[in-house]
């Protein structure tokens, strides 16, 4: 029994990894053709597909830019890549289920070989890619590839029934990067001019700016988590030492990248009536809620900022450079404010009501 699990497993988990890389092999092959590259190894376009498949996982790299070797680090990476490696992790699963003839018994070890296996191929990979100047960081691949392809095959072949509690704080939360992506929309057209001159200036060719159309697209949740840290009022950051927030604005330059055409030229306090917005939808969680029983509120209060703290967790981190150690919103402030603003959205219309009636 444990060698047809393992062998149906690892067969794929290899082809899940497959049904990705070689996609992003071949373009990085057509890149590397097109640009050419001052030392000529085609082993360097297979070393960035590699790369390329890891950060999808969100996995951070350690760097040491050239000419002086100087430290950097990426972590503030597209939260959007994620759907690809979810997409061929539940493709995997969903065969293996299939190839096991949907055994009940044999479908809970499938699942946990299958995210060994496939976390210690990442392992590999990220040691095996390694170079003087870019290291990803092999140690870190069991804290990101494990959760990625435990809660990805959970969803296969099965019908998932969430608590009361996460149900109703995964919807609030989702309400309000709902109101974020309007907001965000509604910027980046009223900004078109300047995020077209942040794409003359970088010049991409039609390859080039296909590819950099679709970094941009894999961004935009990314771009999302720091709307809505803006509107909460805790604000983001480009850039070590820069913040931007309905109240503070400082910002000496940006990278050459378009989607940051939509930032802000200068603070904005009527955006404060954001925080309005987030404090009406704790009402509304409690509105939901309370109906059922108080308990039931307190845990979707609790529910909703740790699924918060983990999007701001995701929502940060550093771009390469030491000017840009901090890029994104901070967690910590992110989560203190869009929590407590819930929070007293959910007082507010729990204790009102009960003062009018006293």
């Amino acid at each position: 029994m444990f060698g047809r699990v393992l062998g149906v497993t690892l067969t794929q988990a290899m082809r899940s990894i497959a049904l990705l890389l070689l996609p992003t092999s071949f373009i990085a092959l057509l890149a590397w053709a097109t640009a050419g590259s001052a030392t000529g190894n085609t082993g360097d376009p297979l070393r960035a597909a590699l790369w390329i498949w890891l950060s999808a996982h969100q996995l951070p790299f350690s760097l040491a830019l050239p000419p002086i070797n100087a430290e950097g680090y990426l972590s503030y990476l597209p939260l959007g890549a994620l759907v690809f490696p979810v997409l061929a992790i539940r493709n995997g699963i969903a065969r293996t289920i299939d190839r096991l003839d949907n055994d009940s018994s044999l479908i809970p070890l499938a699942r946990t070989m299958f995210a060994v296996i496939y976390s210690a191929i990442g392992g590999i990979f990220a040691f095996l890619s390694s170079t003087n100047s870019v290291k990803p960081v092999w140690y870190f691949v069991p804290l990101y590839f494990l959760p990625i392809t435990l809660v990805s095959a959970a969803t296969v072949g099965r019908r998932l029934i969430f608590g009361q509690a996460l149900l109703y704080s995964s919807r609030i939360i989702a309400f309000l990067l709902g109101i974020s992506s309007l907001i965000l929309g509604l910027t980046i057209f009223t900004h078109i001019s300047t995020v077209k001159n942040l794409t003359t200036v970088l010049e991409p060719g039609f390859l080039g700016g296909l590819l950099l159309l679709l970094l941009n697209i894999l961004y935009l949740p990314n771009a999302l988590v720091a709307t809505l840290g803006y509107f909460s009022g805790s604000g983001f950051a480009v850039g070590s030492g820069s913040i931007i927030s309905p109240w503070s604005f400082d910002l000496s330059s940006i990278p050459a990248f378009p989607l940051l055409g939509a930032l802000p030229s200068g603070k904005f306090q009527f955006a404060l009536f954001g925080v309005v917005i987030v404090i009406l939808s704790g009402a509304m969680l409690a509105i939901w809620t309370v109906a059922l029983n108080t308990r039931v509120l307190f845990q979707s209060l609790f529910a909703s900022i740790i699924i918060i703290a983990l999007i701001g967790y995701a929502g940060s981190g550093a771009l390469i450079t030491q000017a840009m150690s901090a890029v994104g919103v901070s967690p910590w402030k992110f989560t203190l404010s869009v929590g407590l603003e819930l929070i007293i959205g959910a007082m507010l219309a729990l204790y009102i009501p009960r003062l009018g009636k006293r």
